[in-house]
């Protein structure tokens, strides 16, 4: 049984992003699920003074941690304006300069969603370019277009096709853990 660091890219108490991405960690219900609410966390702003200063932010080390702890990590990233969000980027950039290669021999599959019919497929193709520069595996990746559409939190993934592609995507992530 492999342990699973579950979380979206998003800080909103609504994100549609969690939703996927709670529903996708109840899939994986044969391995130990770690589903983290990231509008519990903050984070300060990177800042290259703090850093030089030494002064690494308790949460993001507590955050390296729990990555550290995983052998897969399922994330769900959200898009502003075409492109990842603030929120989740300044994560990254504390991460990794905390520890270039947070996510050495990690298995990830990367998800999006969006309300529009791109799926946050911007932020999508720039997070998974991205993350195997920090050692990250790319296990599978995952687009969601037109969520409201398409997800209904009781049911999951209503269209038959995006539902199957989903599946096959997680069974890709799962076999490689």
């Amino acid at each position: 049984m492999a342990k699973i660091l579950a979380f979206a890219g998003s800080n909103a108490s609504t994100s549609m992003n969690f939703k996927l991405v709670k529903y996708s960690a109840g899939i994986a219900k044969t391995h130990d699920v770690e589903l983290l609410d990231m509008s519990n966390l903050s984070f300060p702003m990177y800042s290259e003074d703090l850093e030089k200063a030494d002064e690494f932010p308790d949460s993001v080390i507590a955050f390296k941690k729990k990555i550290e702890g995983a052998q897969g990590i399922l994330i769900s990233v959200n898009e502003h304006n075409g492109y990842v969000s603030a929120y989740f980027k300044n994560l990254l950039d504390w991460l990794s300069r905390l520890d270039r290669s947070f996510l050495e021999g990690k298995k990830v599959f990367l998800m999006g969603t969006s309300p529009g019919k791109r799926g946050a497929i911007g932020s999508l193709e720039a997070i998974a370019g991205l993350l195997p520069r920090f050692g990250a595996e790319m296990s599978a990746t995952f687009s969601l277009p037109s969520f409201y559409d398409n997800f209904k939190v009781e049911n999951g993934i209503t269209a038959e096709s995006l539902s199957k592609t989903h599946s096959e995507a997680m069974d890709a992530f799962i076999n490689s853990l």
